[in-house]
């Protein structure tokens, strides 16, 4: 068959997976100029399942938002209506194709890759300045599509495909293709979601993820899916593919020429994508294989290649455990070498950062504030009549509150803010690329916090206040003093004291001192 004829019994094939009812009314609702927020939680709303589903992953480490989300309505208002449409468009995508006894194509597993490389191409775009992520899950999801389609609207031509590239490379998975059926997947894929309405936000990276410069169209934000979609591709190889060193090599260079990417930023990717394809598996409650550590599959690729030439009775399995043994030890040593080193970083008592690693902290975040011309705001909290615990209840009771004080902050800050003791029952935050306004709501987040918690030691209750002063700046160069700044967030919680405790107060660089209390 000519390739038209081919797209044309894809098309109209019987076996054609149906888009879900659910995913095709978003793709049909965000293409409308004229849709409302209440739009898009009314429809996904109506789908109780799918509604629990989304709430699970809104309020998961996938967002990492502070606060609950307790409704569709709510989820649409804080994350966007992107975000919410796109985690509808995934889990419906992920129902699809159960498969069947009919081809040796392994529906389970294409979706357990396809989720791994939407993992990966999120994590790839996160380390990617100035770009948006809301879509790119559910690009990258779809990226092989056209393998599903293929398998259901072709099953025995396919398995031909299959068979051949159990012998092959798979960097000749797209030449096998076109010799035995006429198209490659990426066009079949391209059809078939052109056919359902897809925007072109999520076809184009379905049609060129896979040849990344031939797209030459003007939009950057296709263009950097299309290329966080390629590379999460080779990243999936690395999990999956039988010459994981290969791969490894490949990605490194291309994330580099692609996205100018450091050294320390790939191995971020490289440490990290394993721990959240399996956190995000349990999120959309796809049960699959736990995924192995890049640095785990580079290992065992490298005991075997190590064992290729020794002869048969020289392979066996005490010969890989004593070899695998060995690496773990090294990898205990190493990570106890680096626990040592914390240790230097965290306070005793309350397990937080120590004075010693906020010094150190607040230079690395002055120079990034500096450089990108972004506010740094920090924050100096004291707790209210501490001395009394101490002098009441015993020196035990003041320990707890300032452990138990440490763990409820932690759960009213940010992920990438940073809380520290700064001495006896101060503590310190700092707040990267925050302005003042938004430091100001952080700060009263964490009073209320604390003024709303009852401190329970099963032996009685307590209740603890705190002030806190707020100051933001902007660091301009080497004029800027760190002692000057943490000054301010100083002065302002003293000014928190004299006007009665328990409440924040900002410092302004005005003429005249300003203090805001509330």
């Amino acid at each position: 068959m000519t390739r038209q004829e081919v797209l044309e019994y894809v098309l109209r094939s019987n076996n054609l997976p149906t888009l879900p009812v659910v995913a095709s009314r978003l793709i049909t609702l965000t293409g409308r100029e004229d849709t409302t927020l209440a739009d898009i939680a009314n429809l996904i709303s109506k789908d109780i399942a799918l509604s629990a589903r989304i709430l699970k992953v809104s309020n998961s480490a996938f967002y990492s938002f502070p606060q609950k989300i307790s409704s569709i309505n709510q989820a649409v208002s804080i994350l966007g209506t992107n975000a919410v449409s796109n985690l509808a468009l995934s889990f419906s995508f992920l129902s699809m194709g159960k498969g069947n006894n009919k081809t040796d194509f392994n529906f389970k597993e294409f979706w357990e890759k396809s989720l791994a490389g939407a993992v990966a191409a999120k994590l790839i775009l996160e380390q990617v300045p100035d770009t948006n992520t809301e879509e790119i899950f559910t690009s990258a999801l779809l990226g092989n599509i056209g393998k599903l389609i293929m398998a259901s609207t072709m099953p025995d031509i396919y398995d031909q495909v299959l068979n051949r590239l159990q012998g092959y490379n798979e960097q000749l998975e797209i030449e096998i293709e076109e010799e035995i059926i006429g198209v490659p997947h990426y066009d079949i894929g391209y059809a078939v979601t052109r056919h359902w309405g897809f925007p072109k936000s999520l076809l184009l990276p379905i049609k060129y993820h896979n040849t990344p410069q031939e797209y030459s169209g003007g939009d950057k934000h296709i263009s950097l899916t299309i290329n966080a979609v390629y590379l999460a591709k080779i990243l999936t190889h690395i999990l999956y593919s039988d010459q994981p060193d290969k791969w490894h090599k490949l990605f490194r260079s291309e994330a580099k020429k692609i996205f100018k990417l450091k050294a320390v930023t790939i191995n971020k990717i490289l440490k990290e994508v394993h721990k959240l394809v399996n956190q995000t598996a349990e999120y959309f409650d796809l049960h699959m294989p736990p995924a192995k550590s890049v640095e785990e599959i580079l290992q065992e690729a490298n005991i075997r290649l190590s064992l290729l030439n020794l002869s048969y009775e020289e392979i066996n399995r005490d010969l890989i455990d004593s070899k695998m043994a060995l690496e773990k030890i090294t990898r205990e040593l190493e990570k106890k070498n680096k626990f040592l080193k914390n240790i230097a970083n965290i306070d005793g008592l309350t397990e937080i950062n120590n004075h010693r690693f906020f010094q150190n902290f607040l230079d690395k975040e002055i120079n990034r504030s500096s450089r990108n011309e972004k506010t740094i705001s920090i924050l100096l909290a004291d707790i209210d009549h501490f001395k009394k615990f101490n002098d009441t209840y015993g020196h035990q009771t003041g320990d707890f509150i300032l452990k138990e004080f440490c763990q409820v902050c932690k759960e009213n800050i940010r992920k990438y803010d940073l809380i520290a003791r700064y001495g006896g029952e101060e503590f310190i935050f700092v707040l990267p690329e925050t302005e003042p306004d938004d430091a100001k709501m952080i700060a009263e987040k964490i009073r209320s916090g604390i003024e709303n918690h009852v401190f329970d030691d099963d032996t009685d209750t307590y209740r603890v206040t705190i002030s806190i002063g707020v100051a933001s700046a902007r660091p301009t160069g080497q004029d800027f003093k760190k002692n000057e700044f943490i000054g301010l967030a100083d002065e302002a919680m003293y000014q928190a004291k004299k006007d009665g405790r328990n409440r924040v107060a900002m410092y302004t660089p005005n003429k005249k001192k300003k203090w805001f209390n509330f």
